[in-house]
């Protein structure tokens, strides 16, 4: 029985029910001092606690989607994901807009430096246009530090957590510029720089890469003051085909919603677990003020029938067993029209969570730098 079956819900609430009244009706029993009725009420304690515990870890999961089988909650599921191409939509030394606060090299065999590992700097970008400052993390490949390299320009890509999500995590726990170095030794993956963010860029409220009315300009942040800013402080180039965006659950929703928006600036654009509509609930607050286009338009499904298609490229993961976008994400990718470009991987399992993306981040950065140039 998988783990999101209802039957091992049913079980597991079943034999918590079982040794609660199995506690009630032998504790009288197991009240003497000896070692073994003291060793009697440990057990049923414990037992009972276990199986509380389980039944609501199982209730939680089930609603939220954390983990779709026992593989995955086990770490077990290592399989990369394939993408599938659909043919019906088939450093300059710094600047006031980038502030670096700090440099890191990654651990790599071979020897250590910028030259052989690249380079973490930790970086406050400056948006000029929305008047928004956020922390970054900007990995620099090694060739951006090496001799040969000295007069090109690379293929830049946003990377955004989830939210509530931090930043450190799409180098610590999700190992983006350590898979980007992997696949580039490889020679599966040109070298590519990357813009490690999280969406949320007025703390804690949740903007949905939205331009509230009155409030923060997170869209315009994202389409605008980034590239302009990374531009004026690295060797990246200034077209849409240098530029992609790629981002897990509301990460993912951003790096779909700004490309599609913003075909102009972003050639490519990669969701994963994304989800196609702007959330609204206590988290976002009023992101639209009544503007009903706005609405619209920040669900993705509804720009697909209602706006010209992008001359974009997107790339849509989702799991057949897991993901709760798995309806709405075949739903876009029969929707998609030419000039857009669309892409899916689609596991067989595979929840809302590290593993997962950690499953479908290789992949998803070869996709995304046979779409760009440097």
């Amino acid at each position: 029985m998988g783990l999101t079956s209802h039957k091992v819900l049913a079980l597991a609430v079943a034999l918590g029910v079982v040794l609660f009244v199995a506690t009630v009706v032998f504790w009288p029993r197991l009240a003497h001092r000896n070692w073994r009725a003291v060793a009697g009420r440990i057990g049923l304690l414990l037992a009972t606690q276990l199986a509380v515990f389980t039944m609501v870890g199982l209730l939680a999961n089930n609603s939220f989607l954390f983990y779709a089988s026992w593989a995955d909650l086990f770490g077990q599921e290592q399989t990369p994901g394939v993408v599938v191409d659909h043919a019906g939509g088939t450093a300059h030394s710094g600047s006031r807009s980038v502030q670096v606060l700090g440099k890191q090299e990654l651990d790599v065999k071979g020897g250590r430096g910028p030259r052989v590992g690249g380079q973490i700097q930790r970086v406050l970008i400056e948006g000029k246009a929305s008047r928004i400052a956020s922390p970054a993390y900007v990995y620099l490949p090694p060739e951006y530090f090496q001799p040969r390299y000295a007069k090109r320009t690379f293929p830049a890509a946003v990377v955004l957590t989830g939210y509530p999500g931090v930043a450190q995590n799409l180098f610590k726990g999700l190992a983006y510029p350590q898979t980007a170095l992997k696949l580039a030794k490889a020679g599966q993956t040109q070298p590519m720089v990357l813009i490690m963010m999280r969406p949320t860029v007025a703390p804690p409220r949740d903007t949905e890469c939205v331009d509230v009315p009155g409030g923060p300009q997170a869209e315009t942040f994202f389409a605008k003051d980034v590239p302009q800013a990374v531009h004026a402080s690295y060797r990246v180039g200034t077209r849409a085909q240098n530029w992609g965006f790629v981002g897990d659950s509301t990460g993912g929703y951003c790096a779909l919603k700004i490309a599609m928006h913003h075909p102009n600036v972003y050639g490519a654009g990669a969701g994963l677990s994304a989800y196609y509509k702007a959330a609204e609930d206590v988290t976002t607050g009023d992101l639209f003020h009544g503007d009903e286009h706005a609405r619209h338009r920040a669900d993705l499904l509804w720009s697909l029938e209602h706006l010209p298609a992008p001359d974009t490229s997107l790339m849509l993961t989702t799991s057949k067993q897991g993901e709760g976008n798995y309806k709405s994400t075949m739903k876009f990718l029969a929707n998609a029209k030419p000039p857009t470009r669309v892409s899916s991987m689609v596991l067989e399992s595979g929840g809302h969570n590290f593993n997962t993306w950690r499953r479908e981040i290789p992949p998803t950065l070869v996709w995304l730098s046979s779409r760009l140039t440097g």
